[in-house]
């Protein structure tokens, strides 16, 4: 095969794009989709949900240290301030991993950040492992707040890196991998929690050990994969380390397409570092961008999700179902989620990110209306509960097929690459700010408006349907910096003229400097 050759014409790149946008999923590929997703994703939804079935057994395990330790019993508001810190300290823990992740993402890249933070799981586990051998409540409290520094940095970390390896035709499918196993570590962690398997209280702190597997299935996968091929090229200045990683991601000999692609993005950035976060905030060109994903993010959280949990249980008591059945009933909502996810990630590719965001949202607006309606006839009539329950399910059906996964593909699509890292930390810090919120003031919310407190959230949901609708382009199939061009005119950012962007593609070649490059220009302008 002929060697690869440098410098096509824009024309000539989108042209190939077009007759190779097919290609298949490559072993290589989805090997760094599944198991990237696996020790990173995987781990944040099995932490959000497995101290629910062990409640009760960790609180009683906080009240036995305790009188060990002061020959008293735990006062009850301080049982109950210690159960709230194990709680939330997750997402204190999830903002600071947010807020830390562009550093490391500089030093690291894409791959050495996902592999240094099996690092923080590994020593989370032990902690929670052998905190109630220890009799110390303390290290449940701190391997919380490890694994949410873990969890942080892996929501920003992996979205990126398979934004960077996909090809753009499946980079929405691919990217859903995040999404989907999300919604399948929370289904592990209910389906663990059951009292048959380690939902007692001999075993209850194996629920945490288990976060061990998917950690070192990742650790033991991810150093034989290549690192971002952007990454390598832009940052690193690597151009033989992209092309292998370009051949071994896309199963092919030609990448010279692909490189090309990358550095036209490059010569189009007017800084080849990675941006600091106050970059990002003062750049006019990406804006709109900024704003989009801020808002995107927490509707992500604000959208009422997280506060239907806090309904379930209630909702199915009230439907007359007895007490020791209702961890089986709750799996529903853990296999809708997954379901969902699923689905999302099949069809987005076909049906486009701004369709699914929007229907996403809408559809939790009308189903928590309907919810709304339900729980204020639920005492009226026998049958009223279920519906109620019905409502619950497609809340949650609703935020995954675009919700619950989108806002993380759409922060790695809108940025070029210099701007990413700073924008994956300002998106992180807004998600654990907002689920940080959530959980503080929705218990007041409801106190106030009893069963109207989800209107709250129909409010949410319908702002936020409306502004995506106004603003944000599809990014289906699109390269970075067509996604980035899209947002020129509302950013009022001049697209530059035939013979700049002919500057721009003389002045990257090799050869072509000093006399030579005056001429070139000079040529150009003809």
């Amino acid at each position: 095969m002929d060697k690869p050759q440098k410098g096509y014409t824009a024309d000539q790149v989108k042209e190939s794009q077009k007759n190779s946008g097919k290609q298949p999923v490559t072993a290589c590929l989805f090997s760094a989709a599944f198991f990237g997703a696996l020790g990173s994703s995987f781990i944040y939804g099995y932490n959000l949900s497995v101290v629910n079935a062990p409640a009760l057994y960790i609180k009683a395990f906080y009240n036995k240290t305790w009188n060990e330790r002061y020959g008293e019993p735990l006062p009850a508001e301080t049982a109950t301030l210690l159960w709230s810190v194990t709680v939330s300290i997750f997402a204190i823990g999830g903002l600071l991993g947010a807020l830390s992740v562009s550093i490391i993402l500089k030093v690291l890249g894409r791959k050495g950040t996902l592999l240094l933070n099996n690092c923080f799981a590994v020593a989370a586990v032990l902690l929670l492992t052998f905190g109630e051998r220890a009799k110390s409540f303390e290290m449940l409290i701190v391997g919380r707040f490890i694994i949410g520094v873990d969890s942080g940095i892996a929501l920003s970390a992996l979205p990126m890196y398979l934004g960077e390896i996909t090809p753009r035709h499946i980079r929405g499918s691919i990217g859903q991998f995040n999404s989907i196993l999300i919604c399948l570590g929370v289904f592990t962690g209910q389906v663990l929690g059951l009292p048959e398997l380690l939902g007692q209280e001999s075993r209850w702190n194996y629920l945490f050990t288990f976060l061990a597997l998917p950690a070192m299935l990742q650790l033991c996968v991810l150093p034989f994969l290549p690192e971002s091929p952007r990454y390598l090229l832009i940052e690193r200045r690597d151009e033989a380390g992209a092309e292998r990683a370009f051949q071994r991601f896309l199963g092919k000999k030609d990448v010279s397409q692909e490189l090309e692609e990358v550095h036209a993005e490059a010569r189009a950035q007017d800084n080849l570092h990675a941006a600091s976060v106050l970059q990002l905030l003062r750049s006019p060109a990406v804006r709109w961008q900024l704003i989009t994903i801020i808002i995107t993010m927490a509707c992500y959280q604000l959208c009422g999700l997280n506060a239907i949990w806090y309904y379930t249980s209630g909702i199915l008591r009230e439907a007359g179902f007895a007490e020791n059945v209702l961890p089986y009933i709750t799996l529903s909502t853990g296999a809708i989620e997954t379901l969902a996810a699923i689905i999302s990630g099949l069809v987005i590719e076909r049906i486009g990110r701004k369709p699914l965001l929007i229907f996403g949202f809408s559809a939790m607006a009308v189903f928590f209306s309907l919810l709304t309606v339900f729980l204020n006839f639920q005492d009226s009539l026998s049958w009223m509960p279920y519906l109620s329950y019905i409502c619950i399910l497609a809340v949650i059906a609703s935020f995954c097929s675009g919700p619950g996964g989108i806002p993380f593909i759409l922060t790695g699509e809108l940025f070029e690459q210099s701007y990413r890292p700073a924008a994956f930390m300002i998106a992180g810090t807004v998600n654990w700010l907002s689920n940080f919120a959530v959980g503080l003031l929705f218990p007041f919310i409801q106190e106030a408006l009893q069963s109207f407190a989800f209107l709250v959230f129909v409010v949410v949901c319908m702002l936020g349907s409306i502004y995506l609708y106004v603003v944000l382009p599809e990014t289906k199939n699109k390269t970075f910096m067509d996604i980035s061009q899209s947002f020129n005119k509302i950013n009022k950012i001049p697209v530059p003229s035939p013979s700049h962007e002919m500057e721009l593609v003389l002045s990257s070649k090799p050869g072509v400097n000093g006399k030579d490059q005056d001429v070139a220009k000079m040529e150009s302008s003809f």
